[in-house]
């Protein structure tokens, strides 16, 4: 395909060490777009290599958090109209294909995507993970990340029609049990300082009932159950990533309220 067909879009990509998918995923995006951003912040794998293979452009900058991150990414776009991916995405056909087709003519309109999310091999049809959408297509003369460290979101203003795209982006969060564990760990203890930044408490109660009940929600009302043995592997990790996000919470909120004692002052015998 000549570059006249290409759409004026600029896809834009945050990662760190993805060798392992960020061939798959700009493979994909191959006939849709002449820029292809790729922020890099601190791969040691190969990854900078297999996207300088690619033609992708490479930048390289620090991390900032996610929201600052992926808004200094687009920052380096040749277009306004941008497709936020993740390095473990990938576009079905259906989707570029749709994407082909938008007109990309009011700055006021933003496009939401279903997402196929995979545990393993496994696509997750149920539960948390079931009947997933996010808004990834935007204009960054218009719309833009918060600055949450994680979590985080886009800016959408009243005047904002939000259209829905026909195809699917296939994000294959995690490969297996081990690597799912250490993110949400991690993302538990993120959203947890977030938290307690943003003024919010935890309690007991919380701690102990908060992930019981992300376990009933998901596995069961959510029917995460009909997804087998990755359905119980998901909802069993978000319960564990909640017990752990309200127990560092409370334990941040009790260090919070310890009010230390000054240097120098004396304190009676």
């Amino acid at each position: 395909m000549i570059l006249s067909d290409m759409q004026k879009i600029s896809a834009v990509i945050v990662c760190k060490n993805e060798e392992w998918h960020i061939a798959a995923c700009l493979r994909s995006l191959q006939g849709l777009t002449d820029d292809i951003v790729v922020l890099d912040n601190g791969s040691t794998d190969r990854t900078r290599e297999i996207v300088a293979a690619s033609g992708a452009r490479l930048v390289i900058d620090e991390w900032r958090g996610y929201g600052k991150t992926k808004n200094a990414a687009a920052i380096h776009a040749n277009y306004d109209w941008i497709l936020s991916m993740d390095a473990d995405e990938e576009l079905d056909e259906e989707l570029k294909n749709s994407l082909k087709g938008l007109q990309f003519q009011n700055e006021n309109e933003v496009y939401r995507i279903r997402f196929k999310n995979f545990l393993g091999p496994k696509h997750l049809k149920f539960g948390e993970w079931g009947n997933d959408k996010h808004i990834r297509v935007f204009n960054r003369n218009k719309i833009s990340w918060d600055e949450e460290a994680v979590h985080e979101k886009l800016f959408l203003l009243q005047t904002v029609n939000v259209k829905d795209v026909k195809g699917s982006i296939n994000h294959y969060t995690v490969r297996n049990v081990k690597e799912y564990s250490e993110k949400m760990l991690r993302y538990a203890l993120l959203s947890a300082e977030k938290y307690a930044a943003n003024g919010k408490r935890s309690a007991g109660f919380k701690v102990f009932f908060a992930p019981i009940f992300s376990f009933i929600k998901h596995y069961f009302f959510k029917l995460g159950f009909l997804d087998g043995w990755a359905g119980l592997v998901c909802a069993k990790m978000t319960s564990y990533y909640t017990f752990v996000k309200y127990a560092r919470l409370l334990e941040l909120n009790k260090l919070k309220s310890q009010i230390p004692i000054a240097i120098g002052t004396k304190v009676k015998k």
